[in-house]
């Protein structure tokens, strides 16, 4: 189904980001992949973004993290802040 494979698809980006960092524990993040780089260029943390890049996302560690799957970097890590709403909907996906 589309959703197992979702699903194995954010493991396995979690497994290599874990390859290359130290990841909050105690936390499953929000995958996402990054289709139009564009619409995220007015934020620092999507600057170095391209089609393709994943974004992991930790609201309780209140941590991001973009990682480029094709050269196997982490290319950007920062704090996230996040109201109530935007968490909930964000553990939601």
């Amino acid at each position: 189904t589309p959703e197992a494979i979702a699903r194995q698809d954010a493991l396995d980006t979690i497994a290599r980001v874990a390859k290359l960092i130290i990841l909050p524990e105690n936390e499953v993040p929000t995958v996402a992949t990054i289709d139009d780089p564009s619409k995220l260029r007015d934020q620092s943390f999507f600057a170095k973004a391209k089609v393709g890049d994943k974004v992991l996302l930790y609201t309780q560690a209140k941590k991001a993290f973009l990682y480029d799957p094709v050269a196997n970097k982490i290319l950007e890590v920062a704090p996230v802040t996040l109201d109530a709403g935007a968490a909930k909907a964000a553990a939601k996906k």
